[in-house]
């Protein structure tokens, strides 16, 4: 260590802060977030300014690319090439700028996100607008600074006279701050600026009414009047931008869609791409080809449909699943006097109008100075003229160049500046008609000075030259809107026939939550037998379903969770295949088990509830609507507590009776009515009061008088009695014995409890699957007939040290 080094501590967060703040502020200001007044980031104004340093105007030949960025790495821009020339390129690309500032010769790239040429190959020169962002920038109207090393000057920002900012609208990410200001209509920003300077007090809503709303050089629908109202006022908003399309008949009656305008910013060839795959994958029926016709005549995408095909349905489709229709957010971020600042419209044209204001003063000062400076000459030329031959005489008698200017000064009066001039006049210029040049000269410098002096002594006249001038820019340069504005944002609704074909399938999911979607031609050709399913060894069919694809299910489970899931996201196997674990298709967690399994044709239904059954004896009842979801998680649908559980869940039309079992056998029936229609959160209300470690095993719904209620013990006895011996009670009450349990030591017992309880009207089938793996089938109709306190009869003779795991009622032939 030398004797002159010193070390001071500082701790590691103050440095690391001191250095990103500075790395951040130079981000900020010199390289992601455009000026306010120019519209131009750092790289921008230089690529610009180096053009027309080097007299690449438009009114010159192309130059070599390659020659302007290494003029601006060399001279303004210490950076990589690669980014001067991604700056250079974007200005050139008429779908990117509303008014391209670069004249590009070669290969510029296209909009299907093809990379430009090496700037070893490309050519270009100013377009004639962006002259429009440099004129007077020679007459002192804006400020210059020294460049990286100090060898030359560059602008801090360019005179822009007309709202470039706007004009062509910009993007950028900086270390905290992000930018994104879209185009605008040339014509209706200037108009704005023109109507702010004649009404400084103009509302958001007079300016609305002259600038409709960003325009976008690729065209489009834009929809969302309030986001824009929101992002002028605020400088933050959301629009929607929908391409421009048409539906044409074809021969044969087929129709073909056809787009001719897509979202700013959307790459080409990436949503024709993702259109095909739509139709490759069948996410939508209906589409027969998807061509790109795009060519010299403009952008054409079409997408030829199929005979009989929903053509308004499939393009409904395509703008919600693909990028014909995408999300477009302001963020109106701008540099104003060296600070990031978020900016409405009004500010944005304020801190124009005041960049103006500068540069006309600025420009009219620098003109004055001239004028005046020429003046003073032609004053002295004049007076010389009038004693011509004394004039003569003295530089005649003098010595040198500098003794003459002495001496005129001297004798005459004149200044150093006027004596300067007489001294280089020519001869010629003392003619006749040379003098009375001079004259008109001296008049009409005298008249610009006045003229400019009102200019400088002026609000209004200054301000009436700015409107004149950018009057004139917006009247050469003016365009049509390209983008259609549409105030309110149009829903798209998809009909489910759009992606899914209908077709009747069956649905079975098996007790070890195996699934699976088989076609009705499958299950034809196994022989339309259930006994031929495709089932792991020991495992059966606990629901089966005849639905429609276009059909949905409710999957309902014991916590109270339910899942919606549509039929055409089932997985499709051959009738004889397992099929697939129920949990790849739905998230339903190992502790849980379904209950219940409902198919719904239509979410609308008014007249339709769901009503909910738990194990203590609560029953609640909900509107069916309530439950339709997007999600494809979990949700709750009936809130059920911890020692609780739901056992049924049933769609109802709210016009029948309920009958609630328990496992000590006793029921109670009820007016489904007398349960109110409640939140799908709530807990419900009790159905029937519980002895204490009494539980509900089943929940029918009886119509009327007619059938029986079948009720059977876990040791497999089995009866039936008259709907007529359960007479309408009020819910919430003990209820009524439904079953007699024999006791003592002589007795051979019937059950400890009930196990399920069925509403019987016409005979059916029932399968009883055993713990060993044995099944038992019996029908309804050996079941005897008993009062409703009798012993009931054994029909399912399993084995000891066996139970019974599942009771199946098989559906009629």
């Amino acid at each position: 260590m030398s004797v002159n080094e010193q070390i001071s501590p500082a701790f590691l967060e103050d440095l690391v802060g001191d250095r990103f703040g500075r790395y951040s502020k130079y981000i900020i200001q010199d390289r992601a977030i455009p000026d306010v007044r120019d519209g131009l980031k750092p790289v921008q104004r230089r690529i610009l300014y180096a053009m027309y340093d080097s007299g690449n105007t438009p009114d010159k030949i192309y130059r070599k690319s390659a020659k302007t960025v290494g003029d601006v790495m060399g001279n303004y821009h210490p950076h990589g090439d690669s980014s001067i020339y991604e700056g250079m390129v974007r200005m050139a690309q008429p779908w990117k700028m509303g008014h391209v500032l670069v004249d590009g010769h070669g290969n510029w790239g296209s909009q299907d996100d093809d990379p430009a040429a090496a700037m070893r190959y490309t050519e270009a020169r100013l377009s004639e607008i962006a002259m429009e962002l440099l004129r007077d920038i020679d007459k002192r109207t804006v400020l210059f600074k020294d460049n990286f090393d100090n060898t030359t000057k560059e602008p801090t920002v360019l005179p822009s006279r007309y709202p470039n900012l706007l004009v062509n609208g910009v993007s950028g990410i900086s270390s905290g701050f992000a930018t994104d200001i879209p185009p605008h209509n040339l014509r209706e920003v200037i108009n704005a600026c023109i109507a702010m300077m004649d009404n400084p007090q103009i509302t958001l809503e007079q300016i609305m009414g002259i600038i409709k709303g960003p325009d976008f050089p690729t065209g489009g629908i834009i929809m969302g009047e309030e986001g824009i109202r929101e992002a002028f006022q605020t400088g933050k908003g959301r629009i929607y931008l929908r391409s421009k399309t048409s539906i044409e008949d074809m021969r044969g009656g087929r129709q073909q869609i056809v787009i001719t305008e897509i979202p700013y910013q959307v790459v080409k060839s990436r949503l024709v791409t993702a259109m095909e795959n739509l139709r490759l994958e069948k996410k939508v029926e209906g589409i027969a080809e998807v061509r790109d016709e795009s060519g010299r005549n403009g952008l054409r995408i079409v997408i030829e449909l199929k005979k009989e095909a929903d053509a308004q349905g499939i393009l409904s489709y395509l703008l919600k699943k693909t990028d014909l229709q995408v999300a477009y957010s302001f963020n109106m971020v701008a540099i104003v006097n060296k600070t990031p600042r978020q900016l409405g419209i009004k500010d944005i044209l304020e801190a124009y109008i005041e960049h103006q204001k500068e540069v006309v003063t600025f420009r009219s000062q620098y003109e004055l100075d001239k004028a005046a400076d020429r003046a003073h000459v032609l004053e002295g030329l004049a007076k010389a003229l009038n004693i011509l031959d004394e004039v003569i005489a003295t530089i005649k008698a003098s010595k040198n160049r500098l003794d003459a200017q002495k001496n005129l000064v001297s004798a005459y009066g004149f200044t150093e500046r006027q004596a300067d001039a007489i001294l280089i006049l020519q001869l010629y210029r003392l003619t006749n008609l040379e003098i009375h040049s001079l004259e008109k000269e001296l008049k009409e410098v005298n008249k610009n000075i006045a003229y400019l002096k009102s200019i400088l002594g002026s609000l209004n006249k200054l301000l009436s030259v700015i409107k004149e001038e950018m009057s004139e820019i917006r009247d050469k340069y003016g365009i049509d809107r390209r983008s259609e504005i549409q105030g309110e944002i149009e829903e798209l609704k998809v009909n489910l026939e759009v992606m899914v074909v209908a077709e009747d399938v069956l649905v079975t999911i098996s007790n070890e939550g195996y699934l699976k979607r088989t076609s009705l031609l499958s299950f034809t050709r196994s022989g339309g037998d259930m006994n031929t399913i495709g089932l792991k060894e020991g495992d059966y069919v606990r629901y089966r379903l005849d639905v429609n694809t276009i059909h949905n299910l409710l999957i309902f489970t014991q916590k109270g969770q339910y899942y919606l899931l549509p039929v055409h996201q089932i997985p499709e196997f051959k009738w004889k295949e397992n099929g697939t674990a129920i949990v790849n298709v739905i998230p339903i967690p190992k502790e849980d088990r379904i209950v219940s399994v409902i198919p719904i044709k239509d979410f609308n239904d008014e007249e339709k509830s769901l009503v909910f059954v738990t194990r203590k004896g609560q029953v609640k009842r909900t509107e069916l609507k309530e439950y339709y979801t997007n999600r494809s998680i979990g949700i709750v649908g009936c809130k059920v507590s911890e020692l609780d559980e739901v056992i049924q869940v049933k769609l109802t039309d709210g016009r029948k009776d309920i009958i609630l079992v328990t496992a000590q056998g006793m029921s109670i029936r009820f007016k489904e009515v007398e349960v109110n229609a409640m939140g799908r959160v709530a807990t419900g209300v009790r159905g029937i009061q519980l002895k204490d470690q009494d539980v509900v095993i089943a929940a029918e719904w009886v119509e009327g008088e007619e059938g029986e209620l079948m009720v059977v013990s876990d040791l497999g006895y089995v009866k039936s009695s008259l709907l007529l011996d359960y007479p309408i009670q009020g819910r919430g009450g003990k209820g009524i014995v439904t079953f007699e349990f024999k006791e003592g030591k002589r007795v051979r017992p019937n059950g400890t409890t009930l196990i399920r309880a069925y509403a019987i009207k016409e005979a059916c089938t029932m399968v009883a699957i055993i713990s060993g793996g044995e099944k038992i089938t019996f029908s309804t109709e050996t079941a005897p007939i008993e009062d409703r306190k009798s012993i009931g009869k054994l029909l399912i003779p399993y084995a000891k040290g066996s139970r019974i795991l599942e009771l199946l009622k098989l559906p009629q032939a």
